[in-house]
């Protein structure tokens, strides 16, 4: 059910977010009519969030914001890997999962082994999967294809072996010059996306440097001038530059603007996701239910802004409002 959740969510950011492209601007900002939060009585006690790198910095100023309104709340953050949110889960030692992908088929079906029910999973935000250089590197574009040449030693689309900077069209200085590889470990949702969506499922080179977090890759990229990462567009720095990304060869290349996350134009665009046990036909308690209330207001989603990422239009909003059960 995974991979028809994948496409489920793949189908909603090219389609229901196309409905927002042409009024999307260039400023990111928060549609007016998403309402603000305003606190409510008798929300105490303590929640924790294990998951997901990339969204470690959102879960943290949203805990922080949330605290704000409820001193008497206490919330961690912890984030090692999307892939330490299902068993967090399904363990209780976490109430909350943040995800930079969907769950997989064995995720989901480890958790349902242990509650009789699927994972329920809230769109939080939207992010574009952003591919770094150094900010002096010349490459005015690469395709998916392109990618896989570069990051994968099973190239399963069939692309060779893509070892230098000549090898993509660059000449001068950067013709001879070896790519330096970066990119996150396997427990990293981030790695799995570019892994599934980039190289075809196909395997990583060995000579790909694993980082501990995403920003880490693009500080690695920032500091090595032949150095190519993926990352989050969250934590893009004035020292690397996205390069515009093409689905094939022949197609045109689609910038990682704001208006690419919202059109679906961008070939790398995904919901960063924050996943609940929730049983079907039942209430959240409080603490949770008023958490991802705040997350879905107009303050959380100010928030997205903030750490890089957009929001949710209006549409999105309410389906996560239904999934969540919070309406």
């Amino acid at each position: 059910k995974s991979m028809k959740y994948s496409i489920r969510l793949a189908t909603v950011l090219a389609f229901t977010l196309a409905l927002a492209g042409a009024a999307a601007a260039q400023q990111v900002t928060v549609d007016p009519s998403i309402p603000a939060y305003t606190a409510t009585k008798g929300v105490s006690g303590s929640l924790k969030s294990v998951g997901s790198d990339t969204m470690n910095n959102e879960m943290t100023l949203w805990a922080e914001g949330f605290k704000g309104l409820y001193p008497n709340v206490q919330v961690e953050v912890e984030g090692k890997g999307s892939s330490t949110a299902p068993p967090a889960l399904v363990q209780g030692a976490a109430q909350f999962g943040p995800m930079s992908r969907p769950m997989k088929d064995a995720e989901i079906a480890d958790f349902k082994s242990a509650f009789g029910y699927e994972p329920t999973a809230v769109a939080t935000s939207i992010d574009m999967l952003a591919v770094f250089v150094h900010k002096d590197n010349p490459i005015a574009r690469l395709s998916l294809k392109e990618l896989d040449g570069i990051f994968s030693k099973t190239r399963a689309s069939g692309v060779d072996n893509i070892v230098t900077w000549g090898d993509l069209g660059l000449t001068g200085e950067w013709a001879d010059k070896p790519i330096s590889l970066y990119g996150r470990n396997s427990a990293s949702g981030t790695y799995g996306y570019f892994k599934d969506n980039a190289l075809g499922k196909g395997d990583f080179k060995d000579t790909v440097k694993e980082q501990p977090g995403s920003s880490a890759v693009v500080q690695a990229v920032a500091s090595d001038r032949y150095g190519i990462g993926y990352s989050g567009i969250g934590y893009k720095t004035a020292d690397v530059r996205a390069v515009p990304l093409a689905k094939t060869p022949p197609a045109k290349a689609i910038e990682a603007t704001v208006e690419n996350a919202y059109n679906g134009q961008y070939p790398l665009s995904r919901f960063l996701l924050l996943y609940v046990n929730r049983k079907p036909g039942e209430s959240l308690d409080p603490l949770r239910k008023e958490f991802l209330q705040y997350v879905l207001s107009r303050q959380g989603q100010e928030t997205v802004v903030k750490d890089g990422y957009f929001p949710l239009t209006p549409a999105l909003r309410t389906k996560q409002i239904q999934a969540a059960g919070l309406n």
